[in-house]
């Protein structure tokens, strides 16, 4: 049985087109990298200076000198190459990211996204996540479906501060996939295994309609099996 993270990841993963450059957060979207597609070719960026990451190493193989803007060691493909914060960004801000995968506290049915501050606890601030969501093309959330307590992410309205306005283009769980369409918001595309439309609509806050073509049971623990 795969962890939830892990389920996310590697439908996260299916999303990747052959040659986008694509940025991973810190977090759960850095396991996105060890789900690239077979005959898929993408460049993973990551914003403290690196393109061309690969798969995690692994346990106690990871080189210290080699990290993500989250600290966790990396490996580096051929024609991978390391630079400074500011090109990495000039990147970013400059369009050159396709697609950008991002945790979140919370998204909603505008496509608002609160990543960054939970209200009264201390935190070193939102790194390069506003200026990915501005900069990337297409902006993946990839989350668990709700938090430790049992309250869902995907919320009517965001109470917390918000990182970016309408950015999300796609929101992906273990429950369920989400697709922003600029007629009709978000939409439900597919269900995980183990989950009913009647259950998504129980752990879901925000507004969204279920696509004519919904498909059930689409990905999650034993779908391959």
């Amino acid at each position: 049985m795969q962890d939830i993270k892990n389920i996310i990841a590697e439908r996260a993963g299916a999303e990747l087109k052959d040659g986008e450059v694509i940025n991973l957060g810190i977090g759960l979207p850095t396991l996105v990298a060890n789900y690239v597609p077979e005959g898929v070719d993408v460049v993973i960026h990551t914003e403290n200076g690196a393109v061309g990451v690969g798969p995690a190493p692994a346990p106690y193989c990871g080189d210290p000198d080699r990290a993500n803007a989250g600290g966790q060691p990396i490996t580096l493909g051929p024609g991978g190459s390391y630079f400074d914060a500011c090109t990495s960004f000039a990147m970013i801000r400059g369009g050159h990211v396709d697609a950008t995968f991002l945790g979140t506290l919370q998204v909603d049915g505008d496509g608002n996204i609160a990543s960054y501050e939970i209200p009264g606890k201390l935190v070193a601030g939102m790194g390069g996540a506003m200026d990915l969501l501005v900069g990337a093309r297409t902006v993946y959330v990839v989350t668990d479906h709700c938090s430790k307590d049992g309250k869902t992410k995907l919320v009517a309205h965001c109470t917390f501060p918000l990182t970016g306005a309408a950015e999300a283009d796609a929101i992906i769980t273990e429950r369920a996939l989400f697709r922003h369409y600029p007629d009709r918001g978000f939409v439900l595309e597919e269900v995980a295994r183990g989950y009913t439309l009647d259950d998504i609509a129980a752990a879901t806050e925000m507004k969204y309609t279920v696509s004519d073509a919904v498909k059930m049971e689409a990905y999650g623990p034993g779908k391959d099996e």
